[in-house]
């Protein structure tokens, strides 16, 4: 019988401060894009690089992180992770070109994707002695994710309006310092024998890489260039490459069997659609605050703040008991359709439109929709998995809302562009194409919503189907 942790509660503080902070990455930028394309010379086609290079890095390692901390021990990962992040904090900060930048950004998300995983599994060690403490740790490590993303809008203003956009990536050097010096509270893991698929790795990360840079380049270039196509194709081979090493090596990142966790599949379908529609409308949400209205950067992060709270108040509070009394699939579909009436709503704007008409009851019902649906995907998509698939199967759904939001950005951004959105100073064009955009994410949450309905399986159907014999050959469920 393993020793309880005396000091588990405190290890819990600096295990949420990771996760606060790994969310904190994806928010904080977002209202410092104006200043830093003005400083760097991003084009607007290009700035949205500065967040896709974290994501695209983050969702395409965080399977590879996760076997490392299985392999190495989760609290020398968790610590190894936190020396990356740093490490690509002052690279982004000292950024004096494009590239660079987008450089440090792919640095930080490396040491995302160590760090994630290896919270996770530190958490399970230090608490799975006791269901109650269990449900209460995560509990309170998933409230770290919502209010992450709510500092991250508020700090990004705040740093941005009053020092510079460089503190946004400064703040992570003296906050990962002290994550370090405190992780002498953290559980020591021993390493185990086995191999890393690091071939896998590389081959997802690029796959996806090379997509979306195809769909970045492909308004500029044309959607039937050579260039184009190569690119596309190239994506398609890594992407079939990665899952042809997983079903013909020993140990691979992501065993295929793990697909056979009830409505693990159609969660994860779910996932991809709520990040491709939701993070969309926050990037140009950000833009025709700042470029239309006129917000300064601390206006941006103040006007976004109601939609951040809601978000928090609802995924720790009241999501978890509608899940219980109406179940998953209902949450999922109907919050996916929340997001989308929302979007719509968002594409009305005007080019003289007003934030508290135009903005914020629109912003608040999309936040809603996001608030309703995500906790209960992410349980729809770990809570048929068996123990030794738990981790495996919350690391494929992260990788999914990654994915997810990084094709789903490079698409609406080039939906955007066509439509005016690369015309700065133009507050028509501009509102155009951010409304092309609102209109894309729309649909793409729509049909999110209905393909749920038609292929989710309800919770007494799941739990029907745990209690029956399952047959030989039986397929992977939906």
């Amino acid at each position: 019988m393993s020793t309880v942790n005396p000091r588990r509660w405190w290890a819990l503080v600096v295990l949420a401060a990771a996760q606060f902070m790994v969310i904190m990455d994806t928010s904080i930028i977002g209202v410092a894009l104006p200043e830093m394309q003005k400083d760097l010379g991003f084009s607007q086609s290009e700035l949205q690089w500065i967040f896709n290079a974290y994501v695209i890095v983050f969702g395409g390692l965080l399977l590879l992180g996760g076997r490392l901390s299985d392999l190495v021990g989760a609290r020398k990962i968790f610590v190894a992770g936190w020396a990356v992040m740093i490490a690509g904090s002052v690279l982004a900060a000292a950024a004096q070109t494009a590239w660079v930048e987008i450089a440090g950004r792919a640095v930080q998300g490396v040491g995302g994707a160590l760090i994630a995983p290896s919270a996770m599994t530190l958490l399970m060690i230090l608490f799975m002695h006791d269901p109650k403490e269990l449900g209460k740790a995560m509990a309170l490590y998933g409230a770290a994710a919502p209010a992450g993303g709510t500092a991250g809008v508020f700090l990004g203003g705040v740093f941005t309006e009053w020092m510079s956009w460089q503190w946004v990536f400064i703040i992570y050097i003296p906050i990962g310092l002290a994550t370090l010096a405190a992780t002498k509270l953290l559980p020591n893991v021993e390493s185990r024998r086995g191999s890393v698929d690091i071939l896998g790795a590389v081959a997802v990360t690029a796959g996806l890489a090379l997509a979306v840079f195809a769909v970045v380049r492909a308004p500029e270039v044309g959607w039937g260039s050579t260039g184009t196509i190569l690119q596309l194709a190239g994506a398609t081979a890594l992407l079939v490459l990665f899952f042809v090493i997983q079903k013909s090596i020993g140990e691979p990142l992501m065993p295929l069997s793990v697909w056979r966790v009830p409505r693990l599949g159609s969660a994860n379908l779910a996932m991809t659609l709520l990040g491709a529609a939701w993070i969309p409308m926050w990037y140009f949400l950000n833009l025709y605050l700042q470029q239309v209205l006129g917000f300064g950067a601390f206006e941006s992060g103040a006007a976004l703040l109601p939609m951040t709270v809601l978000l928090m108040i609802f995924m720790t509070a009241i999501t978890a008991r509608l899940m219980m009394k109406v179940g998953a699939k209902p949450l999922i579909a109907g919050g996916l359709l929340v997001l989308a009436a929302g979007l719509v709503w968002l594409a009305a704007v005007p080019p003289t439109g007003s934030f508290l008409v135009d903005v914020l009851p629109a912003s608040l019902v999309a936040a809603l929709g996001m608030s309703l649906a995500y906790i209960p995907t992410m349980m729809s998509a770990m809570s048929g998995a068996p123990q030794e698939q738990a981790g495996l199967a919350s690391g494929i759904v992260n990788t999914t809302y990654n994915v997810g939001s990084a094709l789903g950005l490079a698409a609406l951004t080039a939906v955007a562009m066509s439509q005016g959105a690369d015309q700065l100073g133009n507050l028509p064009a501009l509102t155009d194409g951010f409304s092309s955009a609102f209109i894309g994410a729309a649909i793409i949450a729509a049909v999110g919503g209905v393909v749920t309905l038609l292929v989710m399986k309800s919770d007494k159907a799941v739990a029907a189907e745990a209690a029956a014999p399952a047959p030989q050959g039986e397929k992977v469920s939906a």
